[in-house]
């Protein structure tokens, strides 16, 4: 049972029982009432206990005083003297006479006969009927009364609890709006304060959630470094503007960071991301002189994607000219040779997105075969991209054929070992020019158009001469040469005799090849590593780590030294899964004999790391910076 009926219940017996207690005492009072009325009969009556009358007359006498209900007077000896008036029961009895008790009967023996009387009652019940029903009625009213301001509070009440309701049922939409805390008031006093609580917790909470959920957005779809929006977000804005429902045309620009890898390696990670944050700022300051609608995203590591809306390739000369002026002014003030190429095209609804990406890595590839900073239109993809081809191809036969290369070196610090350890030669390639290109895509290019074998010639010629030529280089040193050259018997062979004729050199000798291209052919790198040893000269795998790497490579190749991928030197000091690998390594190496380098140290931290994890050489930044071999008066 409810609140609301256990209330009107418990108040209906409350006022029932207040009621039958007013009536119990008027019910008590007509009892007293009739008690001294038919006692002053009773003495009245004993007066004329020597009555010798007729009853009439007896009747007459008493009626004065008394009003008879029934009378009768019965002559003992006389009949002519008895008398009869009413009767004992009233022909209609009436509710008030059924809810009084009343005592109004008499009998008295006289001398000469017999006297039966009953009072008539009205006289007595009505004063009190009207006194109960008077009570009754106040009572009643004010039943009714708290009835209804019990209503009225309960439906108050209720409409409270319906607001209360509806507004727990409206959170789940995660609508907050503030508790209208004067309608909670009074006992739901607390409810309105929790509800209330409970709105700011949750409201806080969840703008907790989208604060971190931005930051999740952010990181998804927008690279930190630049401020750029990422991949995805390029993809699905190149599908956009091609969609043959749209009316839409522009320019794409790829531009690449070509000397992220090489500014890696010669001035540590924190100052290639430094690198591609101010390459950025150079897009937008050239898009900012020229008021020009542009979208930016970084699409790689090394790459940006900037689109120019509703404008032609002619319109885009003027932004792509001072993007150049940024480009030249960042090189010159950083002191590198190059910063970034650039390579332009154009796009219509309807194109097909996955031409334009190729033209627009064509157009980028042509314009790094230009020098530093250079950029180069492709308007159409109807045989430009062979041109693209024969650019290359003819670049790097130029390199071969004018012999366009030179070297940085940059040392290996030797720890926790007595072992001399040596200085890595770092290539770097030119032009017709002379102007510089970019070296990880001149390797690249050079696999893609099997030119490898002939530059890793050019490389191991060069660094042999260098060495003769140069007495006051001492010590050992290394080239990196491409994994695919390396498996490869006639590049064998030739190293093998170059390597014979050149014995003193070769002594000081080690080639660096990366271990994802050792690990595709375990059989030809062996016969590598084992030529070349025969030669006196020595190997290293570099980037070790990021392939599958297992014993049986260690057993099988045996190269001298590991030069471990940079990824695992970055803040090892918190990361003990890296600890654990290269610790690992270390003592599975240590039983071979084989030398652990860590590469990419570019904190104190890292290098103290590294050290107690018993490595044998570390280079990196902060060991030491790359510098010319040969340096220029």
């Amino acid at each position: 049972m409810g609140l609301s009926k256990s209330f009107q219940l418990v108040l209906f017996i409350i006022f029932g029982l207040l009621l039958y207690r007013f009536y119990s005492l008027e019910n008590s009072e007509v009892q007293l009432k009739s008690e001294v009325v038919r006692q002053s009969l009773s003495q009245n009556i004993k007066k004329h206990s020597d009555w010798a009358e007729n009853g009439k007359a007896l009747y007459d006498t008493l009626s004065q005083d008394h009003k008879f209900q029934f009378f009768q007077y019965i002559h003992n000896t006389d009949k002519n003297y008895n008398f009869t008036h009413g009767s004992v029961a009233p022909v209609d009895k009436s509710f008030k006479d059924k809810l009084f008790n009343t005592n109004l009967e008499d009998s008295q023996q006289f001398a000469n006969g017999r006297l039966q009387v009953r009072l008539e009652a009205q006289s007595i019940i009505d004063p009190s009927l009207k006194e109960l029903q008077a009570i009754a009625e106040i009572i009643i009213l004010t039943y009714l009364l708290l009835m209804i301001i019990f209503a009225f509070l309960i439906n108050l009440h209720k409409r409270k609890v319906r607001y209360a309701a509806q507004y727990v049922d409206s959170i789940s939409n995660l609508t907050f709006q503030a508790v209208e805390v004067s309608r909670l008031n009074g006992i739901l006093k607390p409810l309105g304060l929790a509800l209330e609580s409970c709105r700011a917790r949750l409201k806080q909470s969840l703008e907790q959630i989208k604060l971190e959920n931005e930051k999740l957005t952010k990181a998804a779809y927008q690279d930190p470094i630049s401020g750029f929006s990422t991949r995805p977000r390029f993809l699905t804005f190149l599908d956009s503007v091609t969609q043959k429902n749209k009316n839409s045309f522009g320019v794409l620009l790829h531009i690449k960071a070509s000397e992220l890898a090489n500014i890696n390696q010669m001035h540590g990670r924190t100052a290639g991301d430094d690198y591609l944050a101010k390459m950025a700022d150079c897009i937008r300051r050239a898009a900012a002189s020229k008021n020009l609608k542009s979208e930016n995203y970084r699409i790689s590591s090394g790459d940006y994607a900037v689109f120019l809306e509703d404008t032609t390739l002619k319109q885009s000369q003027s932004f792509v000219e001072k993007l150049k002026q940024q480009l030249d002014d960042y090189s010159q003030s950083s002191q590198v040779d190059s910063v970034a190429h650039i390579g332009i095209v154009p796009y219509q609804y309807g194109n097909d997105p996955v031409t334009i990406l190729s033209m627009a890595d064509s157009a980028v590839s042509i314009a790094q075969t230009f020098g530093p900073n250079r950029y180069h239109y492709l308007e159409k993809f109807e045989g430009n991209e062979k041109f693209g081809d024969d650019q290359w191809k003819s670049t790097i036969s130029n390199i071969l054929k004018s012999n366009s290369v030179n070297f940085y070196y940059q040392p290996i610090l030797p720890c926790n070992t007595d072992h001399d350890l040596y200085r890595e030669l770092l290539s770097r390639f030119y032009n017709h020019e002379g102007k510089h290109l970019p070296t990880a895509t001149v390797i690249a290019m050079s696999e893609r158009y099997g030119l490898n074998i002939d530059l890793d010639k050019l490389i191991v010629t060069n660094a042999i001469k260098l060495l003769k030529d140069n007495p006051r280089l001492t010590g050992l040193y290394a080239v990196n040469i491409s994994a695919s050259s390396a498996i490869q018997d006639i590049f064998i062979y030739w190293l093998k005799e170059t390597l014979t004729h050149n014995k003193r050199e070769a002594s000081r000798l080690i080639f660096e090849i990366n271990e994802s291209g050792m690990q595709v052919n375990l059989n030809a790198s062996y016969n590598f590593v084992s030529e070349v040893h025969k030669a006196g000269a020595k190997v290293a795998v570099e980037r070790f780590g990021l392939g599958f790497t297992s014993f049986k490579f260690f057993r099988e190749v045996r190269p001298d030294y590991i030069k471990l991928d940079n990824s695992y030197s970055d803040n090892i000091e918190a990361d003990n899964n890296n600890k654990f690998f290269v610790r690992m390594i270390v003592d599975i190496a240590k039983r071979l004999d084989i030398l652990v380098l860590a590469t990419g140290v570019e904190k104190q931290d890292e290098k103290l790391t590294l050290e107690k994890l018993l490595v044998d050489g570390l280079q990196g930044y902060y060991i030491a910076k790359p510098e010319p071999v040969i340096k220029s008066d």
